[in-house]
């Protein structure tokens, strides 16, 4: 009979060997022991960091302290002053701004209430209408020129005569066959005329005593007054360019 093989002892395995073999394949046991570990050190650097940032201050001495706070009061006292100044020039900026608005909008008025004045705009508003015929007889030139100046002395803004003349101060009249010269231009009798002011104080700068609704009615003529809550005047100056007059540069 053959004889049995002989058995096979194990083989002892080197340092090397168990270590890497506990590497590839860790127990359970070594995997919390690795756990715990670095729980504790991660509470360890923590400690540390914390420790560090208080040691900034507990290791001051109350002089040192007392003049840390002193420094922090400075800054924030200078940064106040700095916000008070800036808020200062903030308003003053403001102010500035709302003075050249202001000043802007007093002469948009002002250039409005030229541009009435002179006749180069068309108007609107409350006044009155005044309508001459002639039935006896021929309007003498004093009695419209009186009729005029009287709505101009109680504050009428705007006056036109027959819708198609503007009324202004440098305006010329002149008597012609059948009618008058206002500013060149020819108008006839019915004469209209419009003025735009208060209503009530217009018709009685017309109907006062001896006024000139009487002269026009001397005249021969018969007057008929309307107080309008509108009128529109839409005759317009016609201006002429300087053609030698310049503004002075240094004005």
């Amino acid at each position: 009979m053959p004889e049995p093989a002989p058995e096979e002892q194990p083989t002892e395995q080197s340092p090397v060997d168990r270590l890497r073999a506990a590497l590839l394949r860790p127990s359970r046991k070594q995997l919390v022991a690795a756990a715990l570990l670095a729980l504790l050190g991660f509470g360890a650097v923590t400690q540390v960091r914390t420790a560090g940032v208080e040691d900034d201050y507990t290791g001051l001495r109350e002089q040192e302290l007392i003049d840390l706070l002193d420094g922090l009061a400075g800054t924030r006292q200078r940064t106040e002053t700095e916000i008070d100044r800036l808020e200062k020039v903030a308003d003053g900026l403001r102010d500035d701004s709302s003075k050249r608005q202001t000043a802007i909008d007093q002469a948009d008025a002002e250039v409005d209430d030229l541009n009435i004045l002179a006749g180069l705009v068309p108007v609107t508003g409350p006044g009155l209408r005044v309508t001459i015929e002639e039935e006896d007889g021929r309007v003498r030139l004093g009695s419209l020129l009186d009729t005029i100046q009287e709505l101009r002395t109680v504050g009428a803004e705007a006056i036109a005569v027959n819708g198609r003349v503007r009324v202004v101060a440098q305006t010329s009249f002149a008597e012609v066959d059948g009618g008058f010269s206002i500013d060149g231009e020819r108008v006839e009798a019915p004469y209209v005329i419009e003025a735009i002011g208060e209503p009530s104080v217009l018709a009685g700068a017309i109907n006062f005593y001896t006024g000139p609704r009487k002269q026009l009615e001397d005249d021969g003529a018969t007057v008929e007054i309307e107080e309008r809550s509108t009128v529109d005047i839409e005759a317009v100056v016609r201006r002429d360019e300087p053609s030698y007059a310049v503004p002075d540069q240094g004005q």
